[in-house]
């Protein structure tokens, strides 16, 4: 099953008040594992950085001038993402932003049912907690000291961790490739367990042997438990 992990950095919160993307990270997933590949781009919003979306994001107008615009990339965007679950934290913000680019330049919107919300699945999970990304780390134990800024790669890295662990733990040996180094096969079947340093000792008791033993003596010589 593929997934990609998605985050988008904005110049403010409406796209219908001349608000446009500046930055969209997003990072595959095939079978919950991190493939290593990944899509980035920094966009050209055609118009000058509000003040306060500077200080979030640390992106300003000399910084984005030369970077292409949404309409050179919207297609290529498209292209990696397909028709994989979108993972977004705040799902309906990003949706909104996305769609509006993708409108302008007349291409296909994304189906509001192909993503899911892990805002919302945090929400559901622990009600009256705080949901935000910093705070799921923090539950989750998952570093994030490197945020300093909002980025969208890196954010998009974050909210893959976050995301396993909501939907029941990380897998072992996830690690991130852009940010470990490691890497994994697309479907994830190159792990395999390492064999333990110390065997677990038996945690069954020589009474419970003796019963088993006398069951087992019961059912004949046809029982399971004898061949092999």
């Amino acid at each position: 099953m593929r997934e990609v992990v998605l985050d988008t950095e904005t110049t403010g919160f409406d796209p219908q008040s001349g608000d446009r993307i500046v930055e969209i990270g997003a990072v595959e997933l095939m079978g919950h594992m991190a493939t290593g590949k990944t899509y980035h781009q920094y966009i050209n919003p055609e118009r000058a950085m509000p003040e306060e979306a500077f200080q979030v994001h640390g992106l300003g107008d000399e910084f984005l001038r030369d970077k292409p615009k949404f309409a050179e990339v919207g297609q290529a965007f498209l292209d990696f993402i397909g028709d994989a679950k979108l993972i977004i934290h705040n799902a309906a913000f990003d949706i909104k932003f996305l769609n509006a680019e993708l409108k302008w330049m007349g291409l296909p919107q994304i189906p509001w049912e192909q993503a899911i919300d892990t805002l919302e699945m945090a929400r559901k999970r622990f009600p009256g907690s705080p949901a935000s990304l910093d705070a799921l780390c923090r539950r989750f134990n998952i570093d994030n000291g490197a945020r300093t800024l909002h980025g969208a790669l890196l954010d998009s890295e974050i909210l893959a961790e976050v995301y396993l662990e909501l939907i029941g733990g990380r897998q072992p040996d996830f690690g991130l490739s852009t940010r470990s180094g490691s890497t994994s096969g697309a479907d994830g079947d190159d792990w395999t367990p390492r064999p333990r340093a110390t065997p677990l000792k038996p945690r069954i008791t020589e009474k419970e042997a003796a019963a088993h033993a006398e069951f087992v003596a019961k059912l004949g010589d046809d029982a399971l438990w004898l061949k092999g």
